[in-house]
């Protein structure tokens, strides 16, 4: 009974662990999917702004740092680091940081939309599977 006890827990950790290393890895995407020194360019920021963006970039170098902020709430990096990216550029320039790398939306749903799209993968495809365009009678060349 103590094995399978242990055995549950061990697994419920690792389970835990890879959901928080799926955070970990979109707050990098968010960092690495973002050419900051065209962004800088681009909105004519300050050095001090920039100075201030590559700090925040800097700010969680690996998985342990980010994580003995997040480990409680993972999803709070989103919102933060918004927020964030909001103080330094001012409301003029993130608008149009906003616009150009978001297509208008707010980063923070563009991130839980990304999150969301992971769980749901599995589904979609096994979805396209059953109902895939070559099951169709009746379309089509050749004999039906």
């Amino acid at each position: 009974m103590k094995k399978i006890i242990a055995l549950i827990a061990f697994i419920g950790t690792f389970s835990f662990a890879s959901a928080q290393s799926n955070y970990y890895n979109d707050y990098q995407n968010s960092i690495s999917g973002v050419n900051w020194q065209s962004v800088a360019t681009d909105l004519l920021l300050s050095t001090q702004q920039s100075s201030q963006l590559t700090s925040l970039n800097n700010r969680y170098p690996d998985y342990n740092s980010w994580d003995s902020h997040y480990k409680s709430n993972p999803n709070g990096w989103r919102t933060d680091r918004n927020a964030e990216i909001q103080r330094i550029m001012g409301p003029t320039k993130y608008k149009k940081f906003k616009n150009k790398n978001y297509k208008g939306q707010n980063p923070v749903a563009v991130y839980n939309r990304n999150k969301n799209n992971y769980k749901s993968k599995g589904k979609s495809y096994s979805h396209e599977q059953r109902e895939g365009h070559g099951n169709k009678k009746g379309h089509g060349k050749g004999k039906h």
